[in-house]
């Protein structure tokens, strides 16, 4: 019970305007629907660039200078949603976001092949032996052919790492996942325990050359500050192992994991050099259509929009609107003046709220796709 009776009459009267509001919205998108028709009756597109911006600009006239900043997010946000109802009404078949439902991998299954980057030992081999135990690991040389593989139906999933928690997004497997067409089925986290391995006679102030992947160098930046070594990069972590046990000169080590040594031969000279002790890597299971069920409550989508000011401010409203959680946004360079976003949201596909979101938000953009409604294993 409110005792401040000035605040029950000032909630009085926002309710009062908001009674007055819905039924003025609910017009206007009825009479945006007749627009849809005589626009589909001259042939004419949906959206009118010019037009939605006269209307944002009379809209923001009439307010006070101190709010033509909200009042013009408003309207972009009343447009967006009409111009997703007209679509509606002019593509009554309109496509889905996804194909129907279709069961997650089944990880015990042995029948199933699985791709990874790297040789024996890589922190990728380590994070499909917890996501597919038993089944058939497919190394290959390079990133980029863990989607070949994939695309070309040699495997039938992939793992790759997306992201890690110190030095943030890979940026190259969200370029493949559109340029291969691929989606997201699947996600875990591996905590990376990064060690300095080399062979056993190896003392440490003997070594003068080090192996790893780039993110691993970066991974470890602290431990390697100040020491004057020359830092040679793989292609990753297994192969710098393997590479530092094969020259086995006594001044050369690699940073990898514990199994990389144990594979290799090699002693762990420094255990645990990471700057965080909570580094941790996510990756991801690529297939070369999407998998999902009801119980997949993470969603990844891709997605462009207009060059201009408050955007993509726009496309996220919606999601903002019922409620739903994003959990992280990344940008990739499209052109030389033009990004493309991807953003992983939590929430399921299935969820009626959801993909009225996940619609409404498509209605802002220039291009929209969902890559992927899977769970974390």
């Amino acid at each position: 019970m409110i005792k401040n009776k000035r605040l029950e009459e000032i909630r009085e009267r926002i309710d009062e305007i908001d009674r007055q509001m819905v039924p003025l919205f609910t017009e206007r998108m009825d009479i945006s629907l007749e627009a849809a028709k005589a626009k589909m009756d001259d042939n004419l597109p949906i959206q009118d660039a010019a037009r939605e911006q006269a209307v944002v600009d009379r809209a923001a006239a009439l307010a006070d200078e101190g709010l033509r900043g909200e009042v013009t997010l408003l309207m972009r946000a009343i447009i967006a949603l009409s111009r997703e109802c007209q679509r509606r009404s002019i593509f009554r078949a309109e496509l889905p976001m996804l194909p129907p439902p279709r069961k997650p991998p089944l990880c015990a299954n042995p029948k199933i092949t699985c791709a990874f980057q790297g040789v024996p030992g890589a922190w990728s081999e380590q994070a499909l032996i917890k996501l597919f135990p038993g089944t058939e690991r497919r190394a290959v040389e390079f990133f980029e052919d863990v989607f070949i593989e994939v695309k070309e139906k040699r495997a039938d999933y992939g793992v790759a790492a997306i992201e890690n928690s110190q030095t943030g997004a890979i940026g190259e497997t969200y370029d493949l996942l559109r340029k291969y067409g691929c989606f997201i089925v699947g996600r875990t986290w591996m905590d990376i325990r990064q060690c300095l391995l080399a062979p056993s006679e190896t003392d440490l102030t003997a070594v003068r050359e080090v192996y790893s992947h780039p993110e691993g160098f970066r991974q470890c930046s602290r431990f390697l500050h100040g020491r004057a070594w020359d830092l040679t990069a793989c292609r990753n972590t297994a192969v710098a192992a393997q590479t530092a046990a094969d020259a086995g000169n006594g001044r050369t080590a690699a940073i990898g994991s514990r199994r990389a040594a144990e594979l290799n031969g090699l002693a762990i000279l420094v255990p645990d050099i990471m700057d965080s002790p909570d580094n941790r890597t996510s990756f991801v299971v690529i297939a070369s259509e999407p998998e999902y069920d009801e119980e997949c409550d993470l969603i990844s989508i891709t997605f462009s929009t207009e060059h201009r000011a408050g955007a993509l401010c726009e496309t996220l409203m919606p999601f903002m609107a019922q409620g739903i959680n994003l959990m992280r946004i990344e940008s990739r360079p499209a052109t030389p003046d033009k990004y493309r976003f991807f953003a992983e949201i939590n929430g399921s596909i299935m969820d009626p709220d959801v993909y009225s979101a996940l619609r409404q938000a498509s209605a802002t953009c220039e291009y929209f796709e969902v890559i992927g409604c899977y769970r974390n294993s």
